[in-house]
């Protein structure tokens, strides 16, 4: 991917005015915007002012918008089969292993992790591109992170299903927090998708 495009999205992400919301638990029930996003049985809502991405909605955009989707694209001169293949991908230094893991995509994508007993990377914090290592906590993985979800559009499904939320907030509201068990925090995620989504539709004025 050209450079130039790289960093001119990477610019309007850092200066993008998101504003991202606490999600409020009450009598068993989670609400966010003050709209209901999880009940006590556990079913997921989306509302008026969000779309809520989750790989086992009903709803289609919701489901589409998973990184579990299948959705091939070319991440770095690789064709990947999703999002998910890759933030999987990541976590063994070994070369051969990460390049079949760019192959899944769904659940079995998301349960290729548990391959991954010799390369703990929560221990070490650190993650890998074809055999460079980054570090989780360090400016060249949000880059990364930046260059994948850029990648991602490239697929016209993706980019159309994105531009088709129009204004709504897209949230992720099972997304861990916690930056040091998992490769892709909620607020690393949600930041990405509705700063892209902005990002898309500024470029086309």
């Amino acid at each position: 991917m050209n450079k130039r495009k790289i960093k001119k999205y990477q610019n309007f992400r850092k200066n993008y005015e998101f504003e991202y919301k606490d999600i409020i638990e009450k009598d068993g029930n989670f609400y966010f915007n003050n709209e209901l996003i999880e009940d006590q049985e556990k079913k997921y809502f989306s509302g008026e002012t969000f779309i809520n991405i989750s790989y086992n909605s009903k709803e289609h955009l919701s489901r589409m918008l998973s990184n579990l989707y299948p959705m091939e694209f070319t991440f770095r001169g690789k064709k990947v089969k999703s999002i998910e293949g890759v933030l999987q991908g990541i976590k063994y230094k070994d070369k051969k292993i990460q390049n079949l893991v760019l192959k899944y995509s769904g659940i079995d994508a998301y349960h290729t992790r548990g391959a991954n007993t010799l390369d703990v990377w929560t221990k070490t914090q650190r993650l890998y591109w074809q055999g460079k290592e980054m570090a989780r906590e360090s400016e060249e993985y949000q880059d990364f992170l930046d260059e994948l979800y850029l990648s991602a559009i490239k697929n016209p499904l993706y980019l159309r299903a994105l531009i088709s939320t129009e204004d709504k907030y897209l949230l992720h509201h099972i997304g861990n927090t916690d930056i040091h068990q998992t490769v892709l925090t909620r607020f690393e995620y949600e930041q990405r998708l509705n700063s892209l989504r902005a990002y898309i539709k500024s470029n086309k004025k």
